[in-house]
């Protein structure tokens, strides 16, 4: 089961990734370190949210 952390976690990621491709394709290193932050935001979320899925199966 997938709860909410989990997807926007992974959107996050998604979003970060884009950004950061399209910084780097411009030259724009502002648009490229805002991509990464958004990424390791997205991982740090999904994080989270995996482990309230482990908390909830296992009570």
């Amino acid at each position: 089961m997938v709860n909410k952390d989990q997807v926007k976690g992974v959107a996050r990621q998604v979003k970060g990734s884009i950004k950061d491709a399209a910084g780097k394709a411009i030259g724009n290193e502002q648009m490229q370190v805002e991509g990464k932050a958004g990424k390791v935001a997205g991982k740090i979320q999904k994080g989270f949210g995996d482990a309230r899925e482990k908390i909830k199966k296992a009570l």
